[in-house]
């Protein structure tokens, strides 16, 4: 952690110095970023690192205060609608042919949208434009124009009077060209507050839960990582050995160098940020939608994020009782520290280089007392610790009941016993449900040109992240709601000859 919280001084030092650190030329951060260097290495201490909040250590934000639990969600909504009447624009949804736009527009409410969104000096009057407005031309961008930039998507959409469906979706004037500049876009991303981010996916899951009925929501989720390459220069500006780690200074701050799995084409390191997403799994259908997304700088290992994604889960109103991720998380010392401070059971795949405990058989899993017993143990449960086994042999079946203890304790482990041990048959299945979160990160990288990310700072792709989150959730509902119409339409029945 030691080069971690140096590269976090650092940057802290060139941010408070330098405000406006992007203004200046290559040349001039080079030189700021080696003295910077210097400077915090002449002064630190090695303890210190021990003492700083991990949060703070991998760049993550703290949780904030102002997050709309999802229990509180509904009831929030109807105090803002308890007074006003439902007024539909009925102009607007005539002109909105797109089943897939028609139906997410009867599901955002604006009135929740500008309050979920509004600075503390916003004021409703003398507006032209909303920030549910610019939410809607977000998420119509992530939709259906992902790749195109935001100067090109204003020009030859958004400002076009002839264009009605996009402008009906975005509740602008149908006859009169109230326009929406790609700097208010950029301005409204850039401005969008963490807690804004959170509460909503918070709404966005408040929309999904009746409309998708999932079997046993939120019991079940699942916790991966996918690269999301900055468009910053990949050479590092500054660079400082710290016992066998680098600390690396990057023309944008946040931004570091990570490692993903080959793929043809691209570099096995690249230099930006990590997203980190937890999903809900339906473990009936095999159906999963993702609940929140957070962005981090890339050079951190993922299992630093999983306390970090529970605690905002928590914050959130999410009620999860078991996560399933990659081997990447599987640390039984903070894996059991989850357990304890938050009550969810982490289920990752057992590590091969973890030893199976004496006494027990590698192949089936069954636990036995010691060398000289011969009948599998019973499960009894699981205790701060580990996992208690118990005597199963009938009265009279077992000569060496006198003197056996009749019971033990294996410790959890990276391997057959984690969490949840290998020996219920649900844990292959939870597994296995794991593989369909891959769709996600797809859905997500082609929407909001996260893909080809052409953002730099963290807090803008985490809007970007946001944004994309809250466009896969709706289309999901779409799908739904298209499907399920599908499905109650009566077949036609077959002429007679």
């Amino acid at each position: 952690m030691q080069a971690k919280d140096i590269k976090r001084l650092v940057i802290k030092q060139l941010k408070a110095k330098f405000p406006g650190w992007r203004r200046l030329t290559k040349k001039e951060k080079k030189a700021l970023a080696e003295q910077a260097l210097i400077e915090v290495m002449t002064d630190y201490n090695k303890e210190q690192a021990e003492h700083v909040p991990l949060h703070e250590l991998t760049n993550m934000p703290d949780v904030p205060p102002g997050i709309i639990p999802l229990q509180e969600m509904g009831k929030y909504i109807d105090n803002l609608n308890c007074n006003l009447l439902p007024f539909t624009n009925q102009s607007h949804h005539r002109y909105l042919k797109d089943p897939e736009l028609r139906f997410i527009d009867s599901l955002l409410d604006d009135r929740v949208l500008n309050s979920l969104l509004a600075p503390p000096s916003y004021t409703p009057s003398m507006r032209d434009i909303f920030p549910a407005q610019l939410l809607r031309a977000e998420l119509l961008k992530a939709l259906r124009y992902g790749e195109m930039s935001y100067r090109k998507y204003c020009q030859l959409m958004v400002n076009q009077l002839e264009n009605k469906t996009v402008r009906a979706f975005l509740h602008l004037p149908l006859h009169k060209k109230i326009c929406i500049h790609h700097s208010q876009l950029s301005q409204f991303r850039s401005d969008l507050t963490i807690a804004q981010m959170l509460n909503l996916m918070v709404y966005a899951t408040h929309l999904l839960l009746p409309r998708l009925k999932p079997s046993y929501p939120f019991l079940l989720g699942g916790v991966d990582s996918s690269d999301l390459a900055s468009s910053c220069g990949p050479v590092p500006l500054a660079t400082l050995t710290v016992g066998d780690k680098k600390v690396r200074i990057y023309s944008e701050l946040d931004a570091d160098c990570g490692k993903r799995r080959k793929k043809r084409n691209k570099s096995e390191y690249f230099v930006g940020y990590r997203l980190h997403t937890l999903v809900m799994l339906d473990p009936q259908t095999g159906h999963h939608y993702p609940l929140l997304s957070m962005v981090a700088p890339a050079n951190h290992h993922d299992k630093l994020f999983l306390p970090q994604l529970v605690a905002f889960a928590g914050a959130m109103g999410l009620s999860i009782q078991a996560l399933t991720a990659d081997a990447a998380y599987g640390d039984a010392q903070q894996n059991r520290r989850i357990k304890q401070e938050h009550g969810v059971t982490v289920i990752t795949p057992a590590s091969q280089q973890v030893k199976t405990p004496a006494q027990v058989d590698p192949e089936r899993g069954q636990v036995f007392c010691d060398d000289y017993c011969e009948i599998p143990m019973r499960y009894l449960g699981s205790t701060g610790t580990g996992h208690e086994f118990g005597c199963d042999a009938s009265p009279h079946e077992c000569f060496r009941a006198p003197g056996c203890p009749q019971g033990r304790e294996i410790p959890f482990d990276s391997g057959r016993f984690g969490q949840m041990p290998d020996i219920f048959p649900e844990v292959d299945r939870i597994r296995r449900l794991r593989k369909h979160m891959e769709r996600s990160y797809n859905l997500f990288k082609h929407r909001a040109g996260l893909e080809r990310l052409r953002l730099k700072s963290q807090h803008v792709v985490q809007a970007a992240a946001t944004l994309a989150h809250l466009a896969t959730v709706l289309a999901a509902m779409a799908a739904h709601h298209r499907l399920a119409g599908k499905e109650k339409r009566p077949k036609q029945l077959p002429l007679a000859a």
